[in-house]
């Protein structure tokens, strides 16, 4: 069987969570089967008492996608000076057509023979309350340049992977349509190529809008 070198794509590529003392904070990963294959995940992670993962397990059909959200629960206390240690870890493996994630084996991701078991690694990012891009404008007025410029950054960054993975979902609409038509395929690719084109011009924005740091 041929396997793509990359079985699925992840994004973000980490994990941000809004931490906020005793309040429950939540990001969502979306994972995207790059395959004409069947493909199980699973979701592991160092802190697992510190973090609700659902689902932490699944089979991702032939070019579809899956979101898997994880929360963080509510903390009694700050970490030393916000950094967080804590990793995760998204192991992928190709699986027999029509596999329901209730049929697979508990060997399923066990690195044995010639299997091709993928992993992912994200790290956890802990942010402070109110700095989402909703609330870039007041935090701007509030802070010194730099700060500023580094969130501008930081918002530009954030486009740039919201363009890519939109371009990707595009790629994915175009193989499912030639492999036999999608229904209600046009209003998607319109949808689709709508929303790169106010990603691309937001993007172009910032871009232009960003101090030089030379």
């Amino acid at each position: 069987m041929t396997v793509a070198k990359k079985l699925v794509s992840v994004w973000p590529e980490e994990l941000r969570f809004q931490f906020e003392l005793e309040q429950q904070s939540y990001c969502d990963l979306k994972v995207t089967n790059n395959t004409e294959h069947c493909v199980a995940f699973k979701v592991k992670t160092t802190s697992p008492k510190k973090y609700y993962v659902r689902p932490n397990n699944g089979v991702i059909h032939p070019w579809d996608s899956c979101v898997i959200r994880v929360t963080l629960q509510a903390q009694k206390e700050y970490p030393p000076e916000m950094q967080c240690k804590d990793k995760f870890l998204l192991q992928s493996t190709v699986v027999p057509p029509n596999t329901e994630v209730d049929d697979l084996p508990q060997d399923t991701f066990n690195k044995e023979g010639e299997k091709t078991l993928e992993e992912c690694k994200l790290r956890v990012v802990y942010m402070p309350p109110h700095t989402s891009s909703e609330k870039l404008d007041d935090g701007i007025k509030q802070t010194n340049p730099d700060q500023a410029l580094q969130r501008l950054q930081d918002e530009r960054d954030k486009a740039v992977r919201q363009t890519q993975q939109l371009q990707q979902d595009l790629e994915i609409l175009k193989r499912k349509r030639n492999r036999g038509g999608v229904e209600g395929f046009s209003l998607k690719f319109s949808l689709l190529v709508g929303l790169i084109g106010i990603t691309a011009g937001f993007l172009l924005k910032l871009l232009l809008s960003t101090p030089s740091t030379d």
